[in-house]
């Protein structure tokens, strides 16, 4: 039988019981799919109901074949290695033994010698190869991304279930997954925002408020096919709103006609000259025909409002994300960051940045690049003050806020709205609320537990809490800002960013948002690495 993922009546729930999805019905063949949406509409949860991770509120979930699970985000063990991402560790070690002539005879029955071949394989696929024994911690976020998915190619599982696999990753490995989804052959559910890796799928699956919708072809495709679905379905909204205002109005006219008549009756009435029988019978013929058209009208009116009803069922309703940020007054000349000579590491034998020097100076926008294990993260907390320098001088302005890729300023114990209060002690009630919904946190859902959230709500969240203040920090330092963010949320914050007239440090491999933002200097570690560091 093919390898199939069927889904059957699927209704999903977050663990504190909101409703997700209802009823979906989707089937998914040996292709690769995109699966989009808003953040927190459902996408990362649908991939571990099929994964078997998450067992659905209702419905039923049919694989036909398996499936290997790529997550966002996993913690490392201390002292794991490559080996032990792909599971081979023990087959690995016995292999070496026998390589030794220390294996027995039994061993020697259950070696697969093709093992670090295809390791070795697997690896190269996603054009990163480390030694089988190296430390996960000793690699950059990207580059365990990398090792995570060629454990998933090395398993061969029948789809692949794919959760944001471009973040943390730079040029060469966000083309190597595209690359090697090209050459997929299995079935693959890759849930992205990356527009890039979407125009190479065979079909995409839109999730939102209103359920699930398949459009057939690439990211380009859908958009095209959704603008012209959207068209139609507000076409019929205002054609149903116009018929409803139309049959309003001409009850309304009619009302207005009966109550002159009568009001002209009861006039010849009380004159009398009108016969009291023939008015009466009047009157009755009246109130009879005035009734039967205030039914007949109300029938109209109600079949009117199910037809406005039922067309506003079909249009999704969304609060738009408004990134509008107080002004900072940070002047053109004033020092924001500012380092000279500086090496720094996590082993002093063996530091990741050497002898570096570098300044910004007011509203500077400065992009760090460099490829995965260059140093970017290292450099952030570094100037963040997370990090000590093993030698040079380090000073930052003190007003700056450092987002990095898990929002760790944020409290996940406690709601959005208490992570707003501690960190803007100053502000009232009504404020608070107030530039939370600007964030699209309105009413109940700023009292969420940030914990609960999913990537892109709790980077949403952390903006709110540090830009929504009446007095934003003057430096903003954001590490792979765009990674957990929906295309639409992507636009709005790049638009707020636009307008902030404080100094930028971002750490991205998203060309399109870095252009979007206006960066006015690019800093390449690999570039500084290559001259044994130096000013830049």
């Amino acid at each position: 039988m093919p390898a199939s993922i069927i889904l059957s009546n699927l209704s999903l729930s977050t663990p504190d019981g909101r409703s997700l999805l209802s009823n979906v019905d989707l089937t998914f063949a040996a292709e690769r799919t995109g699966l989009v949406g808003r953040n927190g509409v459902g996408k990362t949860t649908l991939l571990a109901s099929i994964s078997g991770e998450l067992v659905p509120q209702s419905g039923s979930v049919l694989i036909n074949g398996t499936v290997g699970l790529l997550r966002q985000d996993v913690q490392v063990l201390q002292g794991a290695t490559v080996a032990d991402l792909f599971g081979v560790r023990p087959a690995l070690e016995l292999l070496r033994r026998a390589e030794r002539g220390e294996a027995s005879v039994d061993d020697i029955s259950a070696i697969d010698w093709t093992l670090e071949a295809r390791l070795e394989s697997a690896l190269a696929r996603l054009g990163f190869d480390p030694h089988a024994d190296t430390e996960l911690s000793c690699l950059s976020g990207g580059q365990i991304t990398r090792v995570r998915l060629a454990a998933l190619i090395f398993a061969q599982p029948d789809f692949l279930l794919l959760d944001e696999p471009t973040n943390n990753l730079d040029q060469d490995g966000r083309k190597a997954v595209t690359d090697l989804l090209a050459a997929w052959r299995g079935g693959a559910i890759v849930v992205s925002h990356d527009r890039g890796l979407l125009e190479a799928m065979d079909a995409i699956v839109e999730l939102t408020s209103l359920g699930a919708t398949r459009y057939g072809g690439n990211w380009s495709h859908y958009r095209a096919q959704k603008a012209v679905a959207l068209a139609a379905v507000r076409h019929d909204l205002a054609h149903a709103e116009k018929r409803l205002s139309e049959i309003d109005g001409k009850a309304q006219e009619a009302a207005e006609r009966k109550a002159r008549k009568d009001s002209g009756g009861r006039k010849k009435r009380a004159k009398g000259d009108m016969p009291r029988i023939l008015a009466g019978a009047r009157k009755d013929r009246s109130e009879d025909t005035g009734g039967k058209t205030a039914q007949i009208a109300e029938r109209q009116r109600a079949e009117a409002r199910e037809a406005v009803d039922a067309a506003r069922r079909r249009v999704e309703i969304l609060q738009p994300l408004s990134v509008k940020l107080p002004a900072t007054n940070l002047p053109t000349g004033r020092e924001v960051v500012f380092l000279d000579g500086v090496s720094a590491g996590y082993q002093p034998a063996r530091p990741i940045l050497r002898d570096l020097s570098f300044s910004m100076v007011g509203p500077e926008r400065v992009a760090l690049a460099g490829p995965n294990g260059s140093g970017k993260t290292t450099l952030l907390r570094l100037i963040a003050g997370d990090l000590r320098p093993l030698a040079g001088t380090v000073r930052v302005r003190p007003d700056f806020a450092l987002f990095d890729q898990k929002v760790s300023l944020l409290d996940p114990a406690v709601s959005i709205l208490d992570n707003f209060r501690r960190l803007n002690p100053e502000a009232g009630a009504n404020e608070c609320h107030a530039a939370l919904a600007r964030f699209m946190f309105r009413a109940d859902a700023a009292l969420q537990r940030v914990g609960s959230l999913s990537g892109g709500q709790m980077f949403r969240a952390g903006l709110a809490c540090v830009l929504g203040g009446s007095a934003p920090p003057s430096l903003l330092i954001l590490d792979e800002p765009t990674n957990h963010l929906d295309i639409d949320s992507i636009e709005a914050v790049e638009a707020g960013l636009r307008a902030y007239d404080g100094a930028l440090l971002v750490v991205s491999h998203d060309e399109a948002f870095l252009e979007a933002i206006g960066m006015t200097r690019r800093i390449d570690l690999a570039a500084a690495a290559l001259h044994d560091g130096g000013t830049v």
